[in-house]
């Protein structure tokens, strides 16, 4: 699409006019884009940054400085669903509208969508999810796709189950859908199998009919394997990319043409269940009390050519995800787990990042190169950490952790957000089933790596930037105004003050919580902060990196498992004049830099991309929370230690200590007395008592429920006796609108609970049915 042309305006555009910029932009409009049509330079690109302020603070614009939209608008480019055809165009809404959201979502007009050179693609049809570029018009709003995007099928996956009369229904897995479905067709199915279905017509009343049966619910790997039909994760190669994989690892090392660091010690720290090792690291001291290193990345861009069957899968699948019982990676397995892996004792091609830490830890960036590295050991984090804590390590760790207390020390100096956030572990014994579910310990060796990957992703933002290269960012952008004032207030109701200046930096919340002695308290300090923080995302556009504190960052160092590093390295390829040598049999695209198509889509591939990490950090979400449920579903009844991490009107969540599994508490359930929400103190407060349920408390609640199916909890309080409070009215409350559930201890079919009934783990409702309404993360 071309950019329209806006006249030139001498001095700072009024409110109306910028409006009228950002609704009339076919592309998306951000502050640099505004500055442009504008004409404005110097101190008026200043006064512009206030007057967009100003007018997100005053509810007219919202989306951040690289793309602005009308509030109540949308952005640019997003995710639409199409849910009809009306008068033969396809009718679409955004694909993450609230189902809660108080307003009722925009309605598109999708536009024909564009194949391959031109040609006419495929209509797009009920049910389809679409990137596409929104146009606002008079008529109304209008989606131009860019891509079609993976079926999900939220609501369609579910377990058969048949009711008193014989009727069969489809029990969803997806703990936001409330209700169950009639099947029309079984398609063969039996009652408690888990299955795939499909709309057997436009209207919900029409039901829906099986096409997939996938067997045991509550089988070994059962619970990935719902993931990722959910949320549409592609997981099976086509053979014409294993073809190109087979033949990329024919390809040879071109040893002259590459650095040899074979001598080099490197070394891959690594989990010990490590399914692919994509970096490895070095560091010698220089003998000025700094330190020469290198970072050694595994060399992808290599075998995965820009066009190729193997580059159009990866750039599909976005990234690799990950489940306790296996992964969905980007690349086939004879790439990601094989040829392109670090491992111990084998050549292996490799970009390598040379820096010089000194003695103040400041890096500089000597370089990239492709080389030929032969890892000297693939080490568990854990056994690293162990040799360093015996006090005589080995010289190549011991010179790696004199490094990194370098890089420590300019990172303390620089004071990037300190968020203490537990990682949940779920280990599976030989049978599949859960043997333990731990919080994952944070040692020195972690932040070693961690602290050597940051320097490695900086210095490849930056020399790209130097070589005015395209670069594809991580960005993680400022919190916006109207959050901060919302956390200001809420520490407010807690007698803490939050200072908000011109400048809003990392260290503004650090102080805030190192400020907090109480360990409940700081708990509720710190999920306020991690709400008030903006979700990350890929883009051409640098917008700097605010809980890194850093003005650059890319991701450079893990191309096996994301394609965002991918395009980072081609660009290297690039910058460096590293492009090696042709394939005789041209079986493989020529280069192994960037296309033209790269970069001319960086802006699309960044969006897309950006969509395909948060749909699989959902999917691993779903999961956990789906082998959590299961590994409660015994202890229905057992009292918890726990900790508040929500409250809305309707109720709160909260969190099981050391273990994890979000669970509702429904305000029904906490007694006869009326509970007053007051939002800005995240708290429910009895009327009559002052009894108050705010987020961060630690309390001890019953376990309710626990479906395994759908990942919900549902947890009772207790009083002070340590005895469930009997709920308002005396029962359970029913929801409007939703088919009635057996009554407690009993199936659909009228038999009492049991075996059969396996799934069924609450003591009430059915799979499904528990509606869980979980805030944002």
């Amino acid at each position: 699409m071309t950019k329209k042309k806006h006249a030139k305006t001498p001095g700072l555009p009024t409110k109306k006019q910028v409006l009228e910029f950002i609704q009339g932009s076919d592309i998306p409009a951000g502050k640099r884009e505004i500055a442009r049509a504008f004409g404005l330079k110097g101190q008026e690109k200043i006064a512009l940054k206030k007057l967009l302020k100003d007018m997100a603070e005053e509810g007219l614009i919202d989306g951040r400085k690289t793309a602005y939209h009308r509030m109540g608008g949308l952005p640019k480019v997003t995710v639409l669903r199409v849910t009809e055809i009306e008068d033969g165009e396809p009718i679409a809404i955004p694909d993450n509208w609230s189902p809660d959201a108080p307003e009722k979502p925009p309605r598109l007009i999708v536009k024909e969508m564009k194949g391959r050179g031109g040609k006419r693609a495929p209509a797009v049809k009920r049910g389809d999810r679409v990137l596409a570029r929104t146009e606002e018009r008079e008529s109304g709003w209008v989606a131009h796709p860019i891509k079609k995007l993976p079926a999900r099928t939220e609501g369609l996956m579910g377990v058969v189950e048949i009711d008193g009369a014989g009727k069969p229904w489809l029990a969803p897995v997806d703990k936001r859908v409330r209700n169950s479905s009639p099947i029309r067709d079984l398609g063969g199915a039996e009652k408690g199998l888990l299955v795939l279905a499909e709309p057997a017509g436009k209207s919900e009343r029409s039901g829906v009919n099986v096409v997939e049966v996938i067997g045991d619910p509550l089988a070994p790997k059962s619970f990935s394997l719902i993931a990722i039909a959910k949320h549409g994760i592609p997981h099976v190669f086509p053979e014409a990319v294993h073809e190109e994989a087979r033949a990329a690892t024919e390809l040879p090392l071109h040893e002259d043409k590459r650095e040899d660091l074979r001598d080099v010690p490197i070394v891959a720290i690594d989990p010990a269940d490590a399914r692919d090792h994509d970096d490895a690291i070095w560091a010698q001291p220089d003998g000025k009390g700094g330190f020469n290193a290198l970072i050694a990345i595994a060399d992808v861009s290599y075998y995965v050519r820009p066009g190729s069957a193997l580059d159009r899968e990866a750039r599909k699948r976005g990234n690799s995800v990950y489940f306790p019982d296996r992964v969905v990676p980007m690349l086939p397995e004879i790439l990601s787990a094989d040829v392109c892996s670090l491992r111990e004792g084998e050549d292996r091609a490799a970009m390598v990042c040379h820096v010089h830490i000194d003695a103040n830890g400041k890096v500089e960036t000597r370089g990239f190169t492709r080389a030929i590295v032969r890892i000297h050991h693939n080490i568990a984090y854990e056994d690293a950490q162990a040799a360093v804590d015996e006090g005589n390590p080995p010289e190549y760790l011991a010179n790696l952790w004199g490094a990194w207390k370098l890089l420590a020390e300019a990172r303390a100096k620089r004071d990037p957000l300190e968020l203490e956030l537990p990682e949940r572990r779920v280990v599976l014994g030989d049978d599949g089933k859960i043997a333990e579910i731990a919080v994952r310990e944070r040692l020195d060796a972690h932040r070693v790596v961690e602290d050597f990957m940051i320097a490695a992703n900086v210095a490849a933002a930056k020399a790209l930037e130097a070589r005015t290269s395209p670069v594809v960012y991580r960005v993680h952008e400022v919190p916006g105004r109207e959050k901060l004032v919302a956390l200001r207030d809420y520490v407010g109701t807690m007698g803490r003050k939050l200072a908000l200046g011109q400048v809003v930096t990392p260290g503004l919340f650090n102080r805030l919580l190192k400020d907090v002695n109480d360990e409940a308290e700081k708990a509720q300090v710190m999920e306020a902060v991690l709400r008030t923080q903006t979700q990350a995302y890929y883009g051409p556009t640098n917008a700097g990196h605010f809980g890194l504190a850093l003005g650059s960052y890319a991701h450079f160092t893990s191309p096996i498992r994301r394609y965002a590093d991918l395009l980072v390295h081609r660009a290297l390829v690039d910058a460096y004049k590293l492009e090696q040598p042709r394939p005789k049999d041209g079986a493989l695209p020529d280069t192994t830099g960037l296309s033209d198509k790269d970069r001319k889509s960086l802006q699309e591939v960044s969006d897309a991309i950006s969509q395909t990490e948060r749909r699989a950090m959902e999917a691993e979400r779903d999961t956990i929370d789906r082998y959590v449920a299961a590994w409660l579903s015994g202890r229905v009844g057992e009292t918890f230690d726990t900790r508040i991490t929500g409250v809305q009107s309707f109720g709160f969540f909260a969190t099981i200590l050391g273990l994890g599994g979000d669970g509702l508490v429904p305000v029904s359930t906490l007694g006869r007395e009326h509970f007053r929400y007051d939002e800005a103190a995240q708290a429910l407060i009895g009327e009559d008592t002052g009894t108050t349920y705010a987020a961060g408390d630690r309390l001890k609640l019953q376990l309710g429920e626990a479906n395994a199916l759908t990942g919900a909890l549902k947890f009772v309080p207790l009083d002070a006796d340590g005895n469930p409070i009997e709920a308002r009215g005396g029962r359970p409350e029913h929801r409007r609108g939703r088919r009635p559930g057996p009554r407690s201890g009993q199936r659909r079919d009228g038999k009492p609970g049991g075996k059969a009934g396996k799934y069924a783990t609450g003591k009430r409702g059915r799979p499904g049915n528990i509606r869980h309404q979980g805030r944002k993360r």
